[in-house]
């Protein structure tokens, strides 16, 4: 074999949502892209701000020497500044530049976390739904992932959490607004959790770290709130981008937060400054941010999200499909009408819908709806979600 039997064994399970990807383009050749109507992959539709655009021309402009040059790795110190006095007052908790570490966005950021926490063997627990990825980020550094279930609304197991902790578990990782379901974790549950892995960490001697991977962060509706981790769990850690707040995904630009109260802080960040390197990322795009570093209130038009979410929330109720109606993200994780989702995605897809099924993201009898989509996508494709629900009835 020329690849690595793992590769090999990745690619053979691929991401249900690369394929559904990679089926909506032969989709779109066959019948054109205005007849397709692919909800399957959360690539943001809407524009950059205009802070994002004006501070991106006055950065391409500027001639100071080195601006193209070498960097420390964390990132610039300005940068980790303008993104440290943002947290404080996001955190509720004081954070300095020290804490902060530029990266290649929130996947970047996941993998430098991880690969500075994980001897091999090394336990991860996720709740599921969960995002795909992380499966793949663990075994990038030896990790194991174990995933646990949720409540019915998607919240918080702790009783889940509690008995998948072993002496081998050196993390949970959460993902709050979550992809797939949108669903917010409540302070409370936060809380709880913080308790538990404190307790945890002391009946086996061991730290155990909080990741909260937090992406859509700003992409929330209804008045909610997303409350602060740093506030919950002193031996956390934050991933996140501006990927999905100023719809810059193809910039790969975030960054990495370590809790100012951990324990051992100055040796996390030894160690994710080191990975940060090691791992090849080197450092986070230069351009990018010089162009951050002055708009960390920016984000895109909510109430664009909160107006498409609430035009296909609406359609799907009219048509029969159950689902909790998502707080925060893009998503929407509707209940599958049989047993069999991926069955359901295939009959979805007859009608040039593509979607994605939720066993894809550890939740079999749902399916993800991507609902960064144009407006016209969501209403002209609700004759096709309510004929595939008809013969399900």
């Amino acid at each position: 074999m020329t690849i690595a039997k793992h590769i090999s064994e990745i690619l053979s399970r691929s991401s249900w949502i690369r394929k559904m990807f990679e089926e909506g383009a032969r989709l779109k050749a066959k019948h054109g892209d205005e007849n397709v109507f692919d909800f399957s992959l959360g690539n943001p539709n809407l524009e950059p701000p205009d802070e994002f655009k004006a501070a991106l021309r006055q950065a391409a402009m500027t001639s100071e020497a080195g601006k193209h040059g070498y960097m420390p790795n964390t990132g610039y110190p300005d940068v980790c500044k303008a993104v440290a006095a943002y947290l404080t007052k996001e955190q509720q908790v004081p954070v300095t530049a020290n804490e902060v570490i530029m990266t290649c966005g929130a996947a970047g950021a996941l993998n430098v976390i991880l690969k500075a926490l994980l001897d091999p063997g090394d336990e991860i627990i996720t709740p599921v739904p969960g995002f795909v990825e992380y499966g793949f980020y663990a075994g990038n550094h030896g990790g194991v992932l174990k995933t646990v279930p949720t409540k019915p609304d998607f919240g918080l197991d702790l009783d889940a959490v509690s008995a998948a902790i072993t002496s081998r578990t050196k993390v949970v990782l959460i993902n709050s607004p979550n992809n797939p379901t949108g669903r917010i974790y409540s302070q409370q549950s936060l809380k709880e959790l913080g308790r538990l892995l404190q307790d945890k960490g002391m009946e086996f001697d061991r730290t155990l770290y909080l990741i909260s991977d937090e992406p859509y962060r700003k992409i929330v509706f209804d008045g909610f709130e997303v409350p602060s981790i740093f506030d919950c769990y002193q031996e956390s850690i934050i991933a996140s981008s501006y990927s999905k707040s100023i719809s810059i995904a193809g910039e790969r630009i975030g960054f990495l937060a370590v809790n100012p109260q951990a324990v051992f802080k100055a040796d996390l960040l030894g160690a994710m400054t080191l990975a940060n390197r090691i791992l090849g990322f080197v450092n986070a795009p230069a351009l990018m941010q010089r162009v951050v570093v002055s708009i960390q209130e920016a984000s895109v038009d909510i109430s664009a999200y909160t107006r498409k979410r609430d035009l296909l929330c609406d359609g799907l109720a009219d048509c029969g499909y159950e689902f909790i109606k998502p707080p925060g993200a893009f998503y929407l994780f509707p209940k599958t009408p049989v047993p069999d989702d991926v069955q359901f995605v295939q009959a979805l897809q007859e009608e040039l819908i593509l979607t994605v099924p939720g066993s894809g993201f550890g939740g079999p009898g749902y399916f993800r709806i991507a609902f960064c989509v144009d407006d016209d996508t969501i209403i002209n494709a609700m004759p096709g979600f309510r004929r595939v629900m008809e013969k399900y009835k």
